[in-house]
């Protein structure tokens, strides 16, 4: 248990702030809630930095709406990744904090501006690959790292991402999000001396076999210091990047 929150309250409970019933009904979520068709981990916060992120993908309206629900309730902010509009649109109605991006198909609930840290810098190599990159940035910011975004300069037009060089060398990790041949992340990783996360998009004609083919050249990069997520997984790659960025040195 969050050492802080215990400490709040058993005061509150000394001083008369709150009764037995209303600590126990609090004890009473942690570590988890059980909702019967979810288990709402309140927890990994604690462990990890961050609240549950919803991903709403396979969930009906209900059940992604009384997760967000228990979510909530703990005042921390909310991610929900793979959200359509109908399900974005109802989770904006809970609160007024809450914001869909359509784009990436994101919501994002932030109880107060962040301290954004660091620098992320976020490429891509097509305007088709700007979904997946989007989802990327936004979990990247609202996990607390200031980031920015260089789109469409992939290796079909390399004098693109040479005219960013100075950028790239700048940046304290670089995320990287290609489809067709992904051919981008170890021409960038070549270049720097930085972290570079390669994330495979499903975006391609019949034989990029829906990313696999730019999953398959990412994780056969002969530049060093690539890492790879899996296809489609803005929202892994930008946990990752953000750690990274947020690491002590």
């Amino acid at each position: 248990m969050d050492q802080k929150l215990l400490k709040k309250l058993l005061t509150d409970l000394k001083i008369g702030k709150t009764s037995v019933d209303a600590v126990i009904d609090r004890l009473r979520t942690l570590p988890y809630e059980d909702l019967g068709f979810a288990s709402v981990d309140h927890h990994r916060a604690i462990r990890q930095g961050f609240p549950e992120v919803i991903f709403c993908e396979g969930k009906t309206r209900a059940q992604v709406l009384g997760i967000a629900r228990g979510l909530l309730k703990k005042g921390g902010p909310l991610l929900a990744t793979r959200a359509e509009p109908e399900i974005g649109r109802s989770l904006t109605r809970l609160t007024r904090r809450a914001v869909y991006h359509e784009l990436a198909r994101v919501v994002a609930i932030q109880p107060r501006l962040p301290v954004l840290r660091g620098d992320v810098l976020i490429v891509t190599a097509g305007t088709s690959d700007i979904p997946v990159a989007e989802e990327a940035r936004l979990t990247a910011e609202i996990m607390g790292s200031r980031t920015e975004t260089v789109y469409d300069v992939g290796v079909a037009g390399i004098h693109r991402l040479f005219n960013r060089h100075e950028r790239l060398l700048k940046a304290r990790v670089i995320l990287v999000v290609a489809g067709m041949d992904g051919a981008l992340p170890s021409v960038i990783g070549g270049l720097v001396n930085r972290p570079v996360i390669a994330v495979p998009t499903s975006r391609g004609y019949g034989a990029s076999f829906g990313g696999l083919a730019a999953l398959l050249t990412m994780l056969n990069s002969c530049a060093a210091g690539i890492g790879v997520v899996n296809i489609d997984n803005g929202f892994g790659a930008g946990c990752l990047a953000h750690r990274i960025n947020v690491m002590e040195t």
